[in-house]
C-alpha cells in the first residue's frame, strides 16, 4: 500500500524505521510545523520532521486541514501516531482505506493526550498498544489489533513509552495485514477513561499524600513535565524515587540523610529520592545534591 504517516513525537520513529524497509511504500511524512523552544525561542523541527529530512522522505508540515487533505490525496492509508490534532471526518475519508491510529493504551481505557503517564500515575500494572480506525471522536474508533504488556514497578513514562513504541510496530504489522484482507475492525468495549494532558501545576508534589501515590507521580511525569517541589524557595525537579523500606519519624516534606539514602517524608512512609535537578543545575544524584545543600534540622520541601 501507499502510506503516509502523520506524527510528531520520537515514539513514532520505530514505526517509521520499519515502514521504510517494509513491502509498503512510505510516500510521505506529515508533522507539526516547527515550533519555538529554549531560551532563544528558536524554531525547532519535531523529531519526526528531523527523521524525514535525514531519510529523504517527502515531508509536509501543514498549517491547516486543507493542506493535510492535499498531502493525503494520493495515498491508500494514513497512519497517525501522536500527531497532535483531531482530523475531521472529511479528511479521514480521503485515503482509499481511511486512517488508522497507533495509540499507547489498551482502549477504551486512557483515551487522550497522556495515556502512558496517566496509567502509571494510577498505579496500573499493565499497559499496551491499540491500532484502531480513526473516526471523528477522541480515540473512539473500532479496533484492528491490540497487544498487552506489563508495567514493571520501576518503569517511568520514559521507559514505558520506549517499550510501547517498539511493541507498536508489531501491532501495526498485524493491522496492515487485516486491512489488506478486508477485515472489519471491532467496536471498542469496556469501561472508558480519559487521559488528559498534564500541566506543570499538577506535577507539583503534595507531601501530605501517600508515599506510593507520590512515587507513581514521579514515575509518570518523567521526562515531561517532571514532578517537582519547592526547596528553599526554588523549584526542585525529581526524576527518580522509590518508597523506603525504612520508616523514620519524618513529617511530610521533611528531609533527612539515613545511611546512603536521601529521604523525604510523606503522609504514611518515607521516600528515597534518587535523582533530582536543582534550579539552574543539571540532573544529579539526590545524595550529591544533599551534600551540597547541607540540610538544616527538620528542613522541609514544599
Amino acid at each position: 500500500m501507499r502510506l503516509a504517516v502523520a506524527a510528531t513525537p520520537e515514539v513514532a520513529l520505530p514505526t517509521l524505521h520499519w515502514l521504510q524497509t517494509s513491502e509498503h511504500d512510505l510516500v510521505r511524512v506529515i508533522s507539526q510545523p516547527d515550533k519555538p523552544s529554549g531560551r532563544g525561542q528558536e524554531l525547532h523541527a519535531s523529531p519526526v520532521s528531523q527523521w524525514a529530512i535525514a531519510n529523504s522522505i517527502d515531508l509536509v508540515r501543514p498549517a491547516n486541514v486543507e493542506e493535510i487533505d492535499a498531502a493525503i490525496a494520493d495515498i491508500d492509508l494514513l497512519i497517525t501516531i501522536g500527531y497532535g490534532r483531531i482530523l475531521p471526518s472529511t479528511t479521514i475519508s480521503i485515503p482509499k482505506f481511511g486512517c488508522i491510529n497507533l495509540h499507547f493504551s489498551l482502549l477504551p481505557k486512557y483515551r487522550g493526550a497522556a495515556p502512558v503517564q496517566r496509567a502509571i500515575e494510577a498505579g496500573e500494572t499493565q499497559s499496551g498498544v491499540t491500532v484502531f480506525a480513526l473516526d471523528p471522536g477522541m480515540d473512539t474508533g473500532p479496533i484492528y489489533t491490540s497487544i498487552t504488556t506489563p508495567i514493571e514497578p520501576t518503569m517511568r513514562s520514559f521507559e514505558l513509552l520506549n517499550k510501547l513504541s517498539h511493541i507498536g510496530v508489531d501491532a501495526l504489522k498485524q493491522a496492515l495485514v487485516e486491512i489488506e484482507k478486508g477485515t472489519v475492525p471491532s467496536p471498542q468495549t469496556g469501561e472508558s477513561s480519559l487521559a488528559a494532558k498534564i500541566t506543570r501545576d499538577e506535577a507539583q508534589l503534595n507531601w501530605n499524600s501517600s508515599a506510593h501515590s507520590l512515587v507513581n507521580k514521579i514515575r509518570a511525569f518523567y521526562p515531561q513535565p517532571q514532578a517537582w517541589t519547592v526547596f528553599r524557595e526554588q523549584p526542585l525537579k525529581i526524576s527518580s524515587a522509590r518508597v523506603s523500606d525504612v520508616v523514620p519519624d519524618l513529617q511530610p516534606g521533611e528531609l533527612r540523610i539515613v545511611g546512603s539514602d536521601c529521604l523525604i517524608g510523606a503522609l504514611d512512609k518515607a521516600i528515597v529520592l534518587e535523582r533530582v535537578t536543582p534550579a539552574g543545575k543539571k540532573e544529579m544524584s539526590a545524595l550529591d545534591w544533599s551534600r551540597g545543600a547541607r540540610f538544616e534540622d527538620a528542613e522541609r520541601c514544599g
